[in-house]
This record gives structure tokens, C-alpha cells and sequence, in this order.
């Protein structure tokens, strides 16, 4: 007797081909449609998380149960002597995987969104499951991994799909793309490349994410660096880490250069004034499965560029006062809001570090973007925002009052400019004034027109227009040392004299 009917091989195919699709892109849905027939129920074509209904898909119940009554059947007739091809074999084998993934779907659900996340409460449970399912008496055992690792790649999918699916947000085309360019930093876009060889090299691949500010950069860094695969000890019965201590984030704005340094590559004891003692950095903190999150990488110092271009070439650094060699293990996601395409024409950003950036990159759309897409996505998002802000009992009433003020006052076609960060605020403003009333900022030509106005009336004393004018070139240069090349003047010079907190205000 035939292993399978030629209606089983078809639905076989057509559950092993969804199982290696990106579940985020329309490409799920023509399978689902192809995979149950005249069982399948019709769904909005972005799967996402919606304030105001349930967002469960209806079809992966009974795409579960007819597998499961697919796999029961083949290896009915495997122990009953049915010849198997091996590529029988290996689509029995497929079939398998995505029933194990579902049955322990709801257990790895809950050992996601527990404290104790790195704990296989299922894990024996699941042993047992791969040793009937997989491990048939009479039939050549599949060439796979070992269980533990099964069990650990599959807790990753399931860990990925969360961490997108809820907090990469928004139904519109965009959003959706997004949600599947994260899935694919992930896993790749050949999710089977990724099962034979992949899994455990993706640290070597830096990811950049670019986009506006308020956009979601750190929520799609935090996606992928929770979703990293985590081997699991079959001999503990635990992963051998938390998914939520692995990653190290950075804003690499916020602090000075050397602080920075600190932070990044650690110190020796008397490196500079204030290292008192040693101190590790995120470097050297990271472990393999971890990942440092460097964000704002666009404004960050010219020579740091350099440092940190070593550690993606050679995977090595130095703590700061130190000359021995330390290894970096983990994995580098960037981010910034700049178009590093001027900044590089500027002199700000360097090329070669650019280009090591670059070999995954990940782009945010702007809000005006998504609901020029799908305008009915305002009143989620807004839905959405006020569950978070006053809970449950009063999003509603906050909703509806959020969205008649942008009706009445900004107008459709508001281009939010300060993206989701700035509808957040425009609810709370509503929330505690009853309006909100967006504000115009042009800091840049401010602070350039001022300090020309300024120098013209005479009105500076040299001190002051040496710091304003080092200030204006540090801007342009990023840089320190060339901008005391250009001005003739001493690096420590520069240093005293650029005041930090306006540079961004000089920026063209």
C-alpha cells in the first residue's frame, strides 16, 4: 500500500510549504486557502493586533487538527509495513515538525510571558512526542538534530512570532512588511538554508535599522534580539539563558564620546579622571547568544566609527587604557534616523563603516505612510495607545475623545511628523488639557541664523564665538580631531570649547 493518497500529498505539501513561509507576508493565506479548501474562513489579509476584536486566526485550529490526523494515519501505516521513498520520509518528517510546533504552542506561550522563561516545563512531555512521532520501529530514524535541539528551535519560532506579531504593531501594508523584513532577520528569507546551517552563525550578520524618529526602531531591535536562538540542556531542563537578560542596549547620543567608549569597550583603572577601578563593557559583557543595541549610530563620534569598524571586521577591541585583545561574541543590531547616505557625503559618517553595517537592513515607515495605506489604522493605534495609557475601564471614552480633537483640529491628512512618539503625546496632551496643539520646530536654522546675527552685531566675546564657531564645525565634522585640523587649533581645544547639547541644533 501507497504511504499516501494523493490527496494526503497534496495537503502534506501544502502544510510543509506553509510551515517554511514568512507568516507576515499574503503568501500564508493562499497556502491556508490551498491547505483546507472549503474549511477555510476568509480573514483580513494583515494579521495583526487589533484593540478592538480578537485577532486569533480562525483557520489554524483546523489546519491542527487535520494534521494530526494526517500524522496518525502515515505512521499507522509506517508500523504496519508501508513502503516509505525517502521523499515520502522527509515530508512525514516536515508534517511532524509542524504538529509538534502546534501541540506545544500554548505551553511555550506561557513559558514566554513568565518570569521563569528559561524553564522546558514541556520538555518531557516532548521528548516522548518526537521519540512516537519521529521514531517509528522498523523505519530509518530521520536525519535530524537531536531533540533538545528541536525543542530549542522551535521555542525560537514561537518566540518570534510573539515578540513581532505583539509589539510590531499596525495594519496596514507597511506595518506588514515590516513585521516580515524582522521575520526575516530572524530566520532569512529560506527558512530551511536557516534549519540546516544558519541557526547558530546569524551573530555575524549586523543588522541596521533605519527610519524616523518615533517610528519603532528599539521595538523591532528588541524583536530580533529576543528571537536569537537558545540552546536548550536536556540534562537541566532549562535553556541555557533568559531571552529577556540578552540584550544590551546603548543610546549612543545621549553620552559623551568617552563614556561611550567606557560603555561599549570597558576601561582600566586610571584610563582617564573617574575610573577608579576596572570596569567590563557591553562588549565584553555580551555573550554569544546576546545582542548590543547601538542606538543613534548616525551622531556617533568619527574616531569611535573606527573602533567599533574593527569589531565588526575582526570581532575583537580593547578596554580603554588596555592593549590586550578581547573577543566580541555576540551580535551588533544598529539604528539611527539619519540618511547616512549625507552624513557619509558630509564627512560625518565613514564609508567602510557603513558598508559593515549594511548586510541587513530593516526600515521603519513613518505614520503618514501607513495611514495613507489603510486611514481606518488611526482609530487602532489610538484604540491601542489608551489601552495603555488609562487601561481598560476608560480607553474607550479616551479613544473617542483622541480621535474626535485630530478630526475636528489636525484633519486627516495631519502628517504627524513626530510619528507614533508624537500620537502618543497628542493623546496625553488630550487626556490632561482637553487639546493638543503640535508645535513647529526648526532648531537648525535657528542656531546657525543666531550665531551669524550674533557675529555680525559684534555681540560675542571671543571666548564665545571660539566655542559657538568649534560647536557649528564639530556639527559638520563629527569629529573632534578634524575639527581642530580645520580651525588650527588644539584637539583639547575643541573638546573645551564644543558645546554638546547645541550640536545638534547646528546641523544643516
Amino acid at each position: 500500500m501507497s504511504l499516501m493518497s494523493g490527496a494526503e500529498r497534496a495537503f502534506a505539501g501544502s502544510i510543509v510549504r506553509l510551515s517554511y513561509e514568512n507568516p507576515f507576508l499574503p503568501g500564508r493565506i493562499a497556502l491556508e486557502r490551498a491547505a483546507l479548501g472549503d474549511e477555510f474562513v476568509e480573514s483580513a489579509p494583515v494579521w495583526t493586533v487589533r484593540a478592538d476584536r480578537d485577532v486569533l486566526n480562525p483557520n489554524i485550529g483546523r489546519l491542527r487538527a487535520r494534521v494530526e490526523r494526517l500524522a496518525r494515519t502515515i505512521r499507522e501505516r509506517l508500523v504496519a509495513g508501508s513502503a516509505a521513498s525517502d521523499a515520502d520520509r522527509l515530508l512525514y518528517e516536515d508534517v511532524v515538525l509542524y504538529l509538534l510546533y502546534s501541540r506545544y504552542e500554548d505551553d511555550w506561550w506561557a513559558l514566554i510571558t513568565s518570569a521563569k522563561g528559561d524553564r522546558g516545563n514541556c520538555w518531557e512531555r516532548f521528548r516522548l512526542d518526537v521519540e512516537h512521532w519521529l521514531h517509528v520501529p522498523g523505519v530509518r530514524p530521520p536525519e535530524l538534530h537531536e531533540t533538545a535541539h528541536l525543542f530549542a528551535a522551535l521555542f525560537q519560532v514561537r518566540r518570534a512570532f510573539h515578540h513581532i506579531f505583539w509589539h510590531v504593531i499596525g495594519g496596514s501594508m507597511p506595518m506588514a512588511r515590516l513585521r516580515a523584513a524582522v521575520w526575516e532577520s530572524i530566520f532569512t528569507h529560506d527558512m530551511r538554508r536557516y534549519r540546516r546551517a544558519l541557526w547558530n552563525r546569524m551573530a555575524d550578520v549586523t543588522t541596521l535599522v533605519v527610519g524616523p524618529s518615533g517610528t519603532g526602531k528599539e521595538l523591532v531591535a528588541r524583536a530580533i534580539a529576543w528571537s536569537r536562538y537558545i540552546p536548550f540542556d536536556s540534562k537541566r531542563g532549562k535553556f541555557t539563558a533568559h531571552f529577556a537578560d540578552l540584550l544590551h542596549p546603548l543610546n549612543l547620543s545621549a553620552l559623551a564620546p568617552t563614556l561611550v567608549e567606557s560603555e561599549l569597550f570597558g576601561h582600566r583603572r586610571g584610563a582617564f579622571t573617574g575610573a577608579v577601578q576596572d570596569r567590563t563593557g557591553w562588549l565584553e559583557e555580551c555573550t554569544a547568544l546576546g545582542t548590543v543595541f547601538l542606538d543613534e549610530v548616525g551622531d556617533v563620534d568619527v574616531g569611535i566609527q573606527v573602533k567599533l569598524l574593527r569589531v565588526l571586521q575582526s570581532r575583537t577591541f580593547e578596554r580603554l587604557g588596555d592593549t590586550t585583545p578581547r573577543q566580541f561574541r555576540g551580535k551588533i543590531i544598529a539604528a539611527t534616523n539619519r540618511d547616512l547616505a549625507a552624513e557619509i557625503q558630509a564627512g560625518r559618517f565613514r564609508a567602510d563603516f557603513y558598508y559593515r553595517l549594511c548586510a541587513d537592513i530593516v526600515a521603519t515607515p513613518p505614520l503618514a505612510e501607513q495611514l495613507r495605506d489603510a486611514p481606518d489604522e488611526l482609530a487602532n493605534l489610538v484604540l491601542f495607545l489608551a489601552h495603555r495609557i488609562v487601561g481598560e475601564p476608560e480607553a474607550d471614552a479616551l479613544a473617542e475623545e483622541v480621535e474626535s480633537w485630530i478630526r475636528t483640529h489636525l484633519g486627516r491628512d495631519y502628517p504627524w511628523p513626530g510619528n507614533v512618539r508624537e500620537l502618543e503625546q497628542c493623546m496625553r496632551n488630550v487626556m490632561i488639557r482637553g487639546e493638543y496643539r503640535p508645535q513647529e520646530l526648526r532648531p537648525s536654522a535657528g542656531a546657525r541664523a543666531t550665531l551669524g546675527r550674533d557675529t555680525m552685531a559684534g555681540a560675542l566675546t571671543a571666548d564665545q564665538l571660539l566655542g559657538r564657531y568649534c560647536t557649528l564645525v564639530y556639527a559638520q565634522t563629527g569629529s573632534y580631531l578634524e575639527t581642530a585640523r580645520r580651525l588650527g587649533v588644539d584637539r583639547r581645544t575643541v573638546k573645551s570649547k564644543v558645546d554638546l547639547e547645541q550640536v545638534e541644533a547646528y546641523r544643516l
